[in-house]
């Protein structure tokens, strides 16, 4: 059973860049698209980045187009977030997902297996 692991939250400034690291233990990306979603307190889930089974393809949710980045290596079984700009409204815990196709979405409920999450905060 693979587990996901995510990591390189913490405390910046807003206009700092983080990059979040999603590694899979015990199983392969191989064969799976990937997402980032993210929840803030007393706020539902929301997706934030999609990348399919070998990078061709990605999807932002729209307010991070152009700050984001999301990225994978397969052969180190990992993905990546790096997060530039970085906005007070970015605050939230941040989760990776596997998804149960090779192709990726926005939707939470494609995604089978999901991190315990890494703390992003930005304060002004």
């Amino acid at each position: 059973q693979v587990r996901l692991t995510e990591s390189g939250g913490g405390l910046v400034q807003a206009g700092d860049s983080l990059r979040l690291s999603c590694a899979a233990l015990g199983g392969t990306l191989d064969n799976y698209g990937m997402g980032w979603f993210r929840q803030a307190p007393e706020k539902e889930r929301e997706f934030v980045a999609s990348i399919d089974w070998n990078g061709g393809t990605t999807d932002y949710k729209d307010s991070v187009k152009g700050r984001f980045t999301i990225s994978r290596d397969n052969t180190k079984r990992t993905v990546w977030l790096q997060m530039n700009n970085l906005r007070t409204e970015d605050t939230a815990v941040y989760y990776c997902a596997r998804h149960g196709h090779y192709s990726s979405s926005p939707y939470a409920y494609g995604y089978d297996t999901w991190g315990q999450g890494t703390q992003v905060t930005v304060s002004e």
